[in-house]
């Protein structure tokens, strides 16, 4: 074994099981920002819970890869993810945006605050993306590199789940 192979292993054997929870942690941090934004009555209370979600995301990542920031660390933590989220350019947001993520069948099915829950949820998992990628300690190289696509299934299912709980009990 080389040094490739032995990065590969401690990738597959170290990294692995964190990138797992990592998952689980974005996926439930965008179905919150999902449900929040579809029930909230007011945008400024979506963008400070989406702020809020998003920093709780961000320290929640950072500390099951191992790093515990303080404050400055913290900021500047925050600050590479922006950066990364810059550098990526996957800040894109309109009409369009809701189509391409959603799919225009399940767009024009779901409600108006619904969708737009679920665009929200899908910016989370953005962000919380782009936080694995800046705190996780190894490159990507044995294991699948996550994409928002992997994620879109699971928010679309919990919307739609949750938009005919809402329906069946009215």
């Amino acid at each position: 074994m080389d040094a490739a192979d032995l990065v590969g292993v401690a990738e597959t054997e170290l990294v692995a099981p964190l990138d797992a929870e990592a998952r689980r942690l974005i996926l439930d941090a965008a179905k919150r920002v999902s449900v929040v934004t579809a029930v909230s009555p007011r945008a400024l209370v979506d963008v400070a819970y989406i702020l809020f979600e998003s920093g709780r995301l961000i320290r929640r990542l950072a500390e099951l890869y191992g790093a515990r920031p303080g404050t400055l660390g913290y900021f500047k933590l925050l600050r590479n993810v922006l950066a990364h989220l810059a550098v990526t350019g996957v800040m894109a947001v309109g009409d369009e945006f809701v189509h391409q993520v959603v799919g225009q069948g399940l767009a024009a099915r779901l409600s108006a605050k619904l969708g737009e829950g679920v665009v929200n949820g899908v910016m989370t998992v953005r962000v919380g993306l782009a936080a694995m990628e800046v705190v996780r300690p190894l490159r990507f190289r044995v294991v699948k590199r996550p994409t928002v696509a992997d994620f879109i299934g699971s928010l679309a299912t919990f919307a739609t789940r949750r938009e005919r709980e809402k329906s069946s009990r009215s």
